[in-house]
């Protein structure tokens, strides 16, 4: 068999152009994915640092600091 006498089919140019484009804007998707997920990632933890350490920072009222067995009332209880 004589390769030089195969004839190999294409697509036109405009169903080739078609195919371009899209491998073109898959390529900037999936470009655009890999550079913002880890940023949006990144955004998020900060974002809950910033909430988390602002719900757990109680402020503190002058004498107001108990123990958990005063609140719990523990210390009263008869052995």
């Amino acid at each position: 068999m004589d390769l030089a006498r195969v004839e190999i089919p294409a697509p036109s140019i405009g169903t080739q152009q078609k195919v371009v484009d899209i491998l073109d804007r898959f390529d900037t998707l999936t470009k655009s994915l890999t550079d913002g997920i880890p940023a949006e990632i990144e955004a998020r933890r900060a974002q809950y640092g910033y909430y988390r350490d602002r719900l757990l920072d109680f402020p503190r009222k002058a004498g107001a600091t108990r123990s958990m067995f005063w609140i719990l009332d523990i210390g009263s209880m008869s052995a």
